[in-house]
């Protein structure tokens, strides 16, 4: 393990909406707030961050020329009451399913709603990561977050286990890579990473196959994964 998974992102240009969808939808809790971030946690130990991006261009899922990037999972006891409640709140429908709906959130990122009859309340299963290679790229993030592969079929994969904060990936046959920071090629969702010692966490996620990008702080620094993804690894400053 290099690093720990602290915080999904998504960007939006307006975090306000977004950050009250989400906690209308699911019921997350606002920890932080100002004008350009938002952080949001999970009943179950998950935290969202909302990143203002006033060059944000939406996903036009199915379009693969603006892809999704990577997506949220939502498991509901009720898929169509779900839906109804998501679009009443400034959700667009996209697909239906048997097992799961597809909607867009009002920053236009794709998001699934899957059936769980067994859960009363609305709960978040997992992020899904987009890629050309299931394969590499669930391997490339399992040493990183010291995740073991659970799951490793011809077009999906997944890293970790059920209720303990997985990452699962699928596979896109036509895939487009961001081109971070170009906001015609955006990100839309990235990951954040705790590590302990940045030089050595550094060392080690290059040595992985990763690629550092132009762009840090004062306790963050930026990178894609071999998929061309941006993630940032973040660290306490003494």
């Amino acid at each position: 393990m290099i690093g720990r998974l602290k915080t999904i992102v998504l960007d939006a240009r307006d975090i306000g909406r977004l950050s009250a969808f989400y906690s209308d939808l699911a019921g997350w809790t606002q920890i932080f707030a100002d004008d350009q971030w938002v952080t949001m946690t999970t009943d179950d130990g998950w935290r969202i961050g909302i990143q203002h991006a006033p060059d944000h261009v939406p996903p036009a899922w199915p379009d693969p020329a603006r892809p999704q990037q990577a997506h949220l999972d939502l498991r509901v006891p009720d898929i169509d009451a779900a839906s109804v409640r998501a679009v009443d709140l400034g959700a667009t429908f996209l697909r239906s399913n048997e097992t799961w709906n597809t909607l867009a959130d009002p920053a236009g990122h794709p998001f699934d709603l899957c059936l769980d009859a067994d859960e009363p309340e609305t709960t978040l299963m997992g992020v899904m990561i987009d890629c050309p290679d299931t394969q590499s790229l669930s391997h490339f993030y399992a040493e990183l977050l010291g995740k073991e592969v659970t799951y490793e079929g011809d077009e999906a994969a997944m890293i970790g286990t059920d209720g303990d904060q997985p990452v699962l990936f699928q596979q896109v046959e036509e895939y487009v890579p961001p081109r971070w920071p170009d906001p015609a090629y955006p990100q839309q969702v990235h990951l954040d990473i705790d590590v302990d010692d940045i030089e050595e966490a550094e060392r080690l996620t290059l040595a992985l196959g990763a690629t550092r990008l132009p762009g840090d702080g004062v306790n963050w620094r930026v990178y894609a994964d071999p998929a061309g993804k941006p993630f940032c690894l973040l660290w306490e400053i003494e």
